[in-house]
């Protein structure tokens, strides 16, 4: 399968990367910073992510998935101490980045026959803290962007789903403190086996929790 990574350079890119390329498959990492031999795609950038999506036609001819796994968090103590600042950065790196990847590949998803794409929300979406009202709001819009793709998939053996979680941890999370349990978190290899099994799976447009 040909898999387009959309945040490959983080600890979630880097699970899923690990997980695809390790079951045989072409993995294209796709990273603003270019870092761990990423490509360097501004997201924000439609015409770039347009282009991106024209070389991978062009190279590959099929997009079998497409992840888009750019995260970010900002926050506060008080809902009064929200900064509009940190819902604009935030809109841009879990919404804007997500509008231009779907718009960008959704023909190239439709053709494939049985490509999945997904999106990892949070808990907060659905049930978001006063010191979370920018992140959850972002994850919110997210999500329905997502299953609005979904409704424009349908029928074409496309998929579109969004996994949730309370958070994500990983081994360097883990080494930088070993005293901390971190109750109810998803490992990030956890989060790139239940992407895997997405192509086990017909469903479409739905909030898959991995909380539980």
């Amino acid at each position: 399968m040909i898999i387009v990574i959309a945040g490959a350079a983080g600890p979630a890119g880097q699970a899923a990367v690990r997980r695809f390329t390790a079951q045989g498959h072409t993995v294209i990492g796709v990273d603003k910073s270019g870092a761990d031999g990423t490509l360097p795609v501004d997201l924000l950038d439609f015409d770039a992510v347009t282009k991106l999506a024209a070389d991978v036609r062009a190279e590959h001819g099929r997009v079998d998935g497409l992840l888009h796994l750019v995260g970010g968090w900002r926050g506060s103590t008080t809902f009064a101490e929200t900064r509009l600042e940190d819902w604009a950065l935030l809109h841009d790196l879990l919404v804007r980045t997500l509008q231009h990847v779907t718009l960008a590949f959704e023909p190239l998803l439709k053709e494939s026959g049985r490509g999945r794409f997904a999106i990892v929300s949070a808990k907060a979406a659905e049930k978001p803290t006063q010191g979370n009202a920018a992140y959850g709001a972002a994850k919110a819009a997210a999500e329905a962007w997502t299953l609005a793709f979904a409704d424009a998939l349908e029928g074409t053996g496309a998929t579109a789903n969004v996994l949730v979680v309370k958070a994500l941890v990983h081994e360097g999370m883990r080494a930088a403190s070993p005293e901390k349990t971190f109750p109810g978190f998803t490992d990030v290899d956890d989060l790139a086996a239940a992407i895997a099994g997405l192509w086990d799976t017909e469903a479409n447009g739905t909030r898959m929790d991995l909380t539980t």
